[in-house]
Formats: C-alpha cells, sequence, structure tokens
C-alpha cells in the first residue's frame, strides 16, 4: 500500500496488475531508483524499465489512461466548486465580511488541491482545463467583490530611466524581510545588474552615502505607496510588465500587506522559507542574499 500510493502521488498510471507506468523525465527516473531500492531494503522485489514504446498500445492509448485517472481525481472538486460558485453568488448580493473570509479559507483549500493534481496532468486533460478555467473566473469574481475602491489612488510621479539608476548603492532598513529582499531581487534582476546593498544605521543619513538610493524606507526614493509595495512600486516606476512578475507581486504583497487582496496558495510557503532565512542567517547582508535567491527560484517556477 506504501508503495502504490507513493506511485499514485507520482502520477502513475496502472498498466496491468502490478505494472505501473509514467512519462520519462530525470526526476521520474530518481524516484524510481529510490522506489525500488526502498522495496528491496523491506524484503520485496521491485523493477523499472525505461522504453520507447509499448507494443501493445500506441502513444494516443498511453496518454488516454493518464488522462482518465487524472479526471477521476478532478471530479471529486466539481461539486464543492459549484456549492462555492453559489456561494459566492449570493455573497454578491450582500454584506457579509465572515461569509467571504469562509469561501476565501475553502476556496484556498480547493486550489491547493487541484493544483496538487495539475502537477501530474502530464497530457493536459480536458476536465482539468476545464475546471482551471472555472477556477480563473471564480478567483476574478472573488477579487472584484473585496477589491478596495481605488478613488484618488495617486500616481507614481513619472516612469524612471533604468539608465539613471546603473550601477548605485541601493540603501534599505536593517532585518530585510519579504518586500526588502523581494526588492533587491527585482532591483538586481532587472534594474541594476550590479547593485550593492546597504543597511541605514540609526546615527547615518542616506545623504551622506555616495550614489546612494533608498527603498523600502519610509520618505525614500521608492517605498509604499498607499495599497502599494515597495516591490510593486518598483514594477510600476521602471515599468516592469509581465504574467510572471505579475504573479510574482501578489506573493508579495500579500506576505507584506496581509490586506488578503490576493488569493495566492504559494504564500506560506514562501514566508516559511524566509521565516528560515531570518533565523539562521549570519547577518542582515546574508539574509538579503539568500532571500534573492529564494525569489530567483520563484521566479523560475512561475515562469515555468
Amino acid at each position: 500500500m506504501k508503495v502504490w500510493r507513493r506511485l499514485i502521488k507520482m502520477g502513475a498510471a496502472s498498466f496491468k496488475g502490478s505494472v505501473y507506468i509514467l512519462p520519462y523525465s530525470e526526476d521520474h527516473l530518481e524516484a524510481l531508483h529510490w522506489l525500488t531500492g526502498e522495496v528491496a531494503s523491506l524484503g520485496g522485489e521491485a523493477a523499472f524499465v525505461k522504453v520507447g514504446r509499448i507494443e501493445s498500445l500506441d502513444d494516443e492509448k498511453i496518454k488516454a489512461l493518464f488522462k482518465a485517472q487524472r479526471e477521476n481525481e478532478y471530479t471529486p472538486i466539481e461539486a464543492p466548486l459549484e456549492a462555492l460558485e453559489v456561494q459566492l453568488s449570493s455573497l454578491e448580493q450582500q454584506e457579509d465580511p465572515k461569509g467571504l473570509d469562509k469561501v476565501k479559507v475553502t476556496f484556498q483549500k480547493m486550489l491547493k488541491d487541484y493544483r496538487v493534481i495539475q502537477a501530474i496532468d502530464f497530457f493536459h486533460s480536458p476536465k482539468g482545463s476545464g475546471l482551471q478555467e472555472r477556477l480563473e473566473r471564480f478567483e476574478e469574481r472573488f477579487k472584484k467583490l473585496t477589491a478596495q475602491p481605488q478613488v484618488e489612488r495617486p500616481k507614481l510621479a513619472g516612469p524612471k530611466k533604468k539608465d539613471d539608476y546603473q550601477d548605485r548603492v541601493w540603501v534599505t532598513r536593517k532585518t530585510p524581510f519579504v518586500d526588502r529582499m523581494a526588492s533587491a531581487w527585482l532591483i538586481r534582476r532587472f534594474i541594476d545588474p550590479k547593485a550593492r546593498f546597504e543597511f541605514l544605521e540609526k546615527e547615518k543619513v542616506i545623504a551622506e552615502i555616495p550614489n546612494a538610493v533608498s527603498f523600502d524606507v519610509p520618505g525614500g526614493d521608492f517605498s509604499h505607496q498607499q495599497d502599494r509595495c515597495t516591490f510593486e512600486v518598483l514594477l510600476e516606476t521602471f515599468s516592469l510588465r509581465g504574467k510572471t512578475l505579475r504573479k510574482m507581486a501578489e506573493v508579495v504583497h500579500e506576505l507584506d500587506l496581509k490586506d488578503g487582496k490576493f488569493l495566492n496558495p504559494q504564500v506560506s510557503g514562501v514566508e516559511s522559507i524566509l521565516l528560515g532565512i531570518r533565523k539562521t542567517a549570519a547577518d542582515d547582508r546574508d539574509a538579503l542574499e539568500e532571500g534573492i535567491k529564494v525569489f530567483e527560484r520563484l521566479y523560475a517556477a512561475l515562469s515555468k
């Protein structure tokens, strides 16, 4: 049963009897090495082979096996999602903050469950695609329902040119965390590749640091503006666009402001990693550099 659960979690499809199949990948190859070794250590027997084809099945039939299994796994999400859609329609007609909070918690769990299955939906089953569209529509409806009024939201003071911010000393507050780590990553990745980072000492003022520009500092060059965190302000000021950066902005915003504006299941995982960095880093500089690495990996994952 333990081995069977591991295979199912990996996304393996039942072929015949105790034979399971997986699409080839380096990750699957490594996982099967470990799994067969574990079976042997328990006194059992297991083997796997890498094959180019299965004589009795063409590629489309093999894909159909995987799609059918994924569709069975997606099915339990459909009815609860339908009930949640009805509940949201009711809430759209009345003000009920507690009701919205409950919907948010339920939806986040549902989204997490969906993404676990989506990660092993190797051949994009139709049911999975349909569920994704419904989940995205639900999320948009929820965002509109909970969005804060944007009246009198001040525009940022004109776009900045990256050429004017090259090889600078970027100064921020001590004890860096979410917004400062993410902003430092953004600065070095898209604005000033040779950026150096310093931390503001109590006895110093920014003006005393040659070639300095401040970020995430109250009253600094780039900092929070109304309902936007520093990361979002930098994106807008330097006209940085793209779906991946927008997703990252949602994660950073929710972690930093915690206002429930964005429903993103990755938030808690990222926060746990950053808390670990804060507890284990040798100093502020080490913490900032480790945080930059985390956001570089998050960018790569979201790009995929």
